[in-house]
Parts: structure tokens; C-alpha cells; sequence
């Protein structure tokens, strides 16, 4: 898929954004039996976040992916070296 290449596979964002929504939406039917007392609601609020919820991460998993700012490798590069390192190393050259 063109849409956001990244340095992670769409696979890999999406079993993110779903174990983050798992662990994310758990923590919502918690809070929300708490403050209101009633399992059903907590679980239709629970419900309902995972459905609105996992689409805007998983997009955002892949703009992230697409950005390079930050990340501990360079840009394609499977070594995992940082861009600090293959520079070094080329100047050694």
C-alpha cells in the first residue's frame, strides 16, 4: 500500500493499535463502572471507544511511521544503526 510508507509494516501498526485499543478500552469499561456503578453502561462505553478509536490510531501509527524525526535508524536501513553511526562510518571511508 503507498498510503504512509513507513520503516513499519501496515500489519505491525494495526496489531499495535489493536493491543493498544485492548488495553486502552479495558481501562474504559474500569473507569467508567467506577464512576457510574453500572456494568452495561461501562460496557457500552467500553464498546463504543473500540469502534471510534482504532481507525484514527491506526492512522496515526502510519504518519508516525512515515516521519523519520527521531527514530533510532536510518531510513531503511535493517542494521538498526542510527543515522549518526552510517555517517561515521562513511567518513571512515
Amino acid at each position: 500500500m503507498f498510503l504512509f510508507r513507513g520503516h513499519e509494516s501496515h500489519s505491525r501498526s494495526f496489531a499495535k493499535a489493536a493491543s493498544w485499543r485492548l488495553l486502552g478500552s479495558i481501562d474504559t469499561f474500569l473507569l467508567s463502572w467506577f464512576f457510574t456503578g453500572n456494568v452495561k453502561a461501562a460496557g457500552a462505553i467500553a464498546s463504543t471507544e473500540v469502534i471510534t478509536k482504532i481507525a484514527p490510531y491506526y492512522f496515526h501509527e502510519r504518519v508516525w511511521s512515515s516521519i523519520h524525526w527521531g527514530a533510532a535508524r536510518a531510513p531503511g536501513d535493517p542494521s538498526g544503526r542510527t543515522p549518526e553511526q552510517i555517517k561515521s562510518e562513511g567518513a571512515r571511508r
